[in-house]
């Protein structure tokens, strides 16, 4: 990881305020804790020793929600971009194809979308004279996409070297929507794995409740001495290893 990604993370920090989705993930992180006390030491002491564990929890799960939400603004910036390629065909300068797109993508996705947002930067920075590749790679830099951050490298290259933007554009469209393509069909393929490991991450605690419940005491053993506490904090660290392979083995990059 470079510097200015580091940097980007620690700004994020500073600047970080709770939204209604993050109390979400931090009251399941609290639940997960509990569940993970009270089934692996049958205490709710331990339970609350467990709440360090919704930090790397937290983290997880703003990690998936960062890497839904650049999917889905690489998906919307295709759209943008075909809506600039359709401006320029029309007549409009690159610039001014921006602008127009900016309203093309309030009226396709709505001004609270993160394209219409990201369009209305890149339109008051033309206004103010900031060079279009640089906002381009500014947007890249900023959401951390791999197609938009190609994208301005290749825009910045065809913008200096004179070259046909009408085809550029359509070219690097066409790489997009490949990719995109290509991650829907991978995304299809695993669905059935990833809900075949959602239940096996469960089935560890299925089948304590259910021996549990049907040989009462069967568990006392491991609950309450020290032996059976570093048992099932074995088990308990076998489990996460687990879960955290599993999650590695469904997590496809292109």
């Amino acid at each position: 990881m470079n510097l200015n990604i580091l940097k980007s993370y620690w700004q994020q920090a500073l600047h970080y305020r709770l939204r209604k989705e993050d109390i979400g993930i931090i009251i399941k992180g609290v639940g997960i804790c509990f569940l993970f006390g009270i089934t692996f030491y049958d205490s709710v002491i331990a339970a609350i020793l467990l709440f360090p564990l919704i930090i790397p929890w937290f983290i997880y799960e703003k990690n998936k929600e960062g890497i839904k939400d650049c999917k889905e603004l690489g998906i919307q910036f295709k759209d943008a971009m075909l809506s600039v390629t359709t401006a320029g065909k029309a007549g409009y300068s690159i610039e001014n194809a921006f602008s127009e797109a900016c309203n093309d993508m309030a009226a396709l996705y709505g001004k609270k979308s993160k394209i219409y947002k990201e369009m209305k930067r890149i339109t008051i920075g033309l206004r103010n004279n900031i060079v279009l590749e640089d906002l381009l790679k500014d947007l890249g830099y900023r959401s951390r996409n791999r197609d938009i951050q190609e994208f301005a490298t290749v825009f910045a290259v065809a913008k200096r070297s004179g070259g046909n933007m009408t085809e550029i554009l359509n070219a690097s469209i066409n790489m997009i929507s490949r990719r995109i393509e290509v991650e829907k069909e991978i995304d299809v393929m695993i669905a059935s794995k990833e809900m075949e490991t959602r239940i096996m991450e469960g089935v560890p605690f299925f089948i304590i409740l259910y021996v549990s419940l049907t040989n009462k005491g069967f568990f006392t053993p491991l609950y309450h001495n020290f032996l059976g506490i570093g048992i099932m904090t074995a088990c308990l660290c076998v489990y996460l290893v687990a879960v955290y392979m599993a999650e590695k083995i469904i997590d496809i990059e292109i």
